[in-house]
């Protein structure tokens, strides 16, 4: 058994919470709706659409964030299960969202309409 085989679900979601804090602080810091629906995405392709070469330093960190992320989803899935790799996801996704509200977008409500501004970064 390896180290990362004795993880228990208490240490993966204080894990995925701590890198999932960190790309919000880097989404937000970039202005970045991260959670709206193909950002994330667009951002791992550098898509110049949410890519600001401006602040070139910013999005590589916060894109490899986000590499982590994905890499981290997947080492708790092979540990412990996909089902309960994505309820982990899902509960850290919930308390980041009531530490951070809607700064990181997300996708909108059935019958929702968009109104205002364009949400995407400035």
């Amino acid at each position: 058994m390896t180290d990362i085989d004795r993880f228990t679900t208490e240490r993966w979601e204080h894990l995925l919470e701590e890198v999932d804090l960190e790309i919000a602080q880097s989404a937000i810091m970039c202005k970045v709706r991260l959670l709206d629906p193909g950002v994330a995405e667009r951002l791992l392709q550098q898509d110049p659409m949410v890519w600001d070469t401006s602040r070139d330093s910013a999005f590589t960190k916060l894109r490899g964030l986000l590499v982590m992320h994905f890499t981290t989803e997947q080492q708790i899935a092979e540990c412990i299960g996909p089902e309960e790799a994505a309820a982990i996801a899902e509960r850290v996704r919930a308390h980041l969202r009531s530490r951070v509200g809607d700064q990181l977008g997300g996708p909108l409500a059935p019958g929702a309409e968009v109104t205002g501004s364009n949400p995407g970064p400035a």
